[in-house]
């Protein structure tokens, strides 16, 4: 028996793998997750530190006729913890790295090389680390060849892939550079899934993108969203979002002058995940104070902010 285990031929006719994509906050991360997966997992505003959780998307392909899975990781951008919320989103960064086969570097061309954060980091893992350059489309070719050369020097990355994410500039490029290191293996999920996260994960974040979108200041980083009730029908989808908050204050903020702010997110959220969902939404929100949630560990987990 042992015998005929040694000589079965190592699995040549599939690849699979996980990629992380990791980052300082709001060097397009997200944006570039959405691109290669070519569906919007990630929310994406231009406030630092909109992602907090792990996200994978599951792209499923052929790729010189050998079929792929690529499960690519969206992580909370590397930030110094200033509450226990951003020790779990680190948690989740640490945990993706751990895990990746490929490792996306993504940094943009005004960033230091020198003392980065994510440094530390990628001495975590043995995989492959791709630097990506991003919004090249912000800086001449030379400000470009410039900064590759300091990285070349500084980390001698598997590759260095100069792209935009926002204009899908060397897209190809990159996904040719990490397809060809993905290891041989079977595909980890079903072919028809894009995500690990459920339908609920993605009501919640919806909702959460149309709060950064719309306050300024502490109001986006001092609230969560939690769908208490999200039941399908054969017509519509009920979804009932409650907004979390620190301070009585921080509430009439995001209800506003006779619940227009409120009103005004709502229908954002609700256009939004009629087209996610494909389906028509009936949503409800309400507002609550939950003091100092973003140190209350037992609050966190309850969230889902544990990897």
């Amino acid at each position: 028996m042992s015998e005929n285990v040694e000589n079965v031929p190592p699995f040549r006719n599939h690849r699979a793998g996980f990629v992380s994509i990791i980052g300082k906050p709001n060097v397009g991360k997200s944006t570039l997750m959405n691109v290669l997966v070519g569906e919007k997992m990630s929310i994406i505003t231009s406030k630092a530190q909109t992602t907090r959780h792990r996200i994978m998307g599951i792209l499923n392909g052929k790729h010189e006729d050998i079929p792929f899975q690529l499960v690519y990781s969206d992580t909370p951008g590397v930030v110094k913890p200033a509450y226990k919320l951003h020790d779990s989103m680190m948690t989740f960064v640490k945990g993706s790295l751990e895990d990746a086969d490929v490792v996306l570097f993504v940094t943009e061309v005004g960033e230091k090389a020198a003392n980065h954060e994510v440094l530390p980091l990628l001495e975590r893992t043995a995989s492959p680390v791709i630097l990506v350059l991003n919004k090249i489309d912000l800086s001449s070719d030379e400000e470009v060849k410039r900064k590759m050369a300091e990285w070349e020097e500084l980390i001698q990355p598997a590759a260095i892939v100069p792209i935009s994410a926002l204009h899908n500039a060397n897209i190809q490029t990159l996904f040719d550079a990490v397809i060809t290191r993905l290891p041989f293996h079977p595909p980890y999920f079903e072919e028809d899934e894009l995500t690990d996260k459920p339908e609920r994960f993605f009501a919640s974040e919806i909702v959460r993108e149309k709060i950064f979108l719309n306050y300024r200041q502490e109001i986006p980083y001092s609230s969560e969203v939690v769908i208490t009730e999200f039941k399908e029908r054969d017509d519509m989808i009920v979804i009932r979002a409650e907004i979390l908050v620190e301070r009585k204050s921080q509430k009439g903020i995001i209800i506003g002058e006779k619940g227009e702010m409120l009103k005004k997110i709502g229908m954002q959220a609700r256009e939004d995940m009629e087209a996610f969902f494909g389906k028509k939404v009936f949503l409800e929100q309400y507002v609550k104070v939950e003091p100092e949630w973003r140190s209350n560990e037992r609050k966190l987990r309850q969230f889902g902010y544990e990897e």
